[in-house]
């Protein structure tokens, strides 16, 4: 039986993954080893591995991420002045979903969705 799923995102620079993730988002570190990084908000955990060489203009990675308070999570989102990416702002779309969108410093598409 599957249980979850703890996607696996390329990172240039580990000092500037954990900032974002850990300052910004507020998500916790739980594991930190020579060239792979892990962290976890609630029960998402994101794994994180070094790809110094990595184009950001050329990572096409993306996670979507399903919350429960998605006006709560935009609104904090704003608060702390984290860029939403041009074309995902909070808006609700025609699967369902109310969604935003942003890039972390290495361009992962982080998606994040509520059920409508």
């Amino acid at each position: 039986m599957l249980t979850t799923i703890c996607p696996k995102l390329p990172m240039r620079n580990k000092l500037a993954t954990k900032h974002f993730y850990i300052t910004q988002l507020g998500f916790e570190e739980i594991g930190n080893y020579e060239g792979y990084l892990m962290v976890k908000k609630d029960t998402v955990e994101i794994h994180f591995f070094e790809f110094k060489e990595l184009n950001p203009k050329e990572n096409y990675a993306q996670v979507y991420i399903r919350t429960n308070d998605i006006d709560n999570l935009y609104q904090s989102i704003s608060d702390h002045k984290i860029e939403v990416h041009p074309n995902g702002t909070l808006q609700t779309k025609p699967w369902g979903q109310k969604e935003f969108a942003l890039l972390d410093p290495d361009h992962n598409l982080l998606t994040f969705g509520q059920p409508m």
